[in-house]
């Protein structure tokens, strides 16, 4: 990731002063930087399309309560500036920069950003390890869209799943028995433990979609790392939309839980990578909230955000898309 000479990090990478090198590109989703740019940016999501004011000032409480903004392109900053320092570490040479699907900067702006280092070769990377054309392929798509009207020939290399490397699960598995130590001895014999993803419209995916089975694996994968789990799968953070949507839902699981008499809950996000709106109000406060009026205690496994195993991880994508 480009640092001018004073050092300073450039968001979207880029360093004119150095030879040209491969380009590794990190997409996310995007996330407001403040609560003025919501209406905005869901405009930008919806592709246009307006949402009821209602539901627009509801997104706007969800995150003046976790602090006005989303931390998510500081958090794939940091995440781009470790990469870049591990790959220098393990002698490949290269730029990492950082696109958003729908925000500032976008994945289009790193596409010229990328073009104007001077790089040919692209790695490209969708911040998310679970593949599903209706997700992951909307990245490339507008990764193909960007060079395309840049007018110049980028050698791309598309890393589209990557749920099962060994350094993501073990860094999962240690962020859940971290967790599972703030409950007591006692309390873990009650404990129900809930993995959980962002669920995606389930008509709109193909018969063969890959994503519901690779988000069950890598769960089934990190608890059996942990062992000695109660465990169980839920989506999370249905969209506003009247499509019907995987699940089951968190809400419903934490209702049977408590319908069933438990009374601890850890909630394991392995759809997710850092934290956002997702992570900080759906599960840190409405999921709470839902638990403690249902006599439960919830906590959650903390993101692993800049993790050094997730950075290993994405390291050793790199490091096998080059050798190709």
């Amino acid at each position: 990731m480009g640092r001018n000479e004073q050092g300073k990090v450039n968001p979207m990478g880029g360093d004119q002063a150095t030879p040209a090198k491969p380009a590794v590109l990190l997409m996310a989703y995007g996330g407001p930087t403040s609560v003025a740019e919501v209406e905005p940016y869901v405009m930008d999501v919806r592709g246009g399309r307006p949402l009821a004011p209602a539901l627009v000032e509801e997104i706007k409480e969800r995150y003046r309560k976790i602090g006005g903004r989303s931390p998510l392109l500081a958090i794939t900053q940091r995440q781009a500036m470790a990469l870049e320092d591990e790959l220098e570490r393990n002698g490949i040479p290269a730029q990492v920069f950082v696109g958003m699907r729908h925000w500032f900067p976008y994945i289009r702006d790193a596409v010229q950003a990328i073009a104007g280092s001077g790089s040919t070769r692209v790695i490209a990377i969708c911040m998310a390890p679970h593949y599903s054309k209706l997700s992951v392929e909307a990245y490339f798509s507008q990764y193909q869209a960007a060079v395309k009207d840049l007018g110049r020939e980028l050698e791309t290399a598309y890393v589209r799943e990557w749920h099962t490397r060994p350094e993501l699960v073990r860094a999962y598995a240690n962020k859940v028995s971290e967790a599972v130590k703030r409950f007591s001895e006692a309390e873990r014999r009650d404990l129900e433990v809930l993995f959980t993803a962002h669920s995606l419209p389930e008509s709109r995916l193909g018969p063969d979609d890959p994503y519901d089975s690779q988000q069950r694996e890598t769960a089934t994968r990190v608890a059996e790392r942990v062992g000695n789990l109660k465990w169980s799968f839920a989506y999370q953070s249905q969209g506003y939309s009247n499509d019907s949507w995987l699940g089951p839902r968190v809400e419903d699981r934490l209702r049977e839980f408590a319908q069933a008499g438990v009374r601890n809950v850890l909630i394991v996000p392995t759809g997710f990578l850092c934290d956002h709106v997702e992570i900080l109000y759906d599960v840190d406060i409405a999921f709470k909230e839902l638990a403690t009026s249902l006599g439960m205690r919830l906590e959650r496994s903390a993101s692993l955000n800049d993790d050094p195993l997730l950075i290993k991880a994405l390291a050793a994508l790199v490091d096998a898309a080059v050798r190709k």
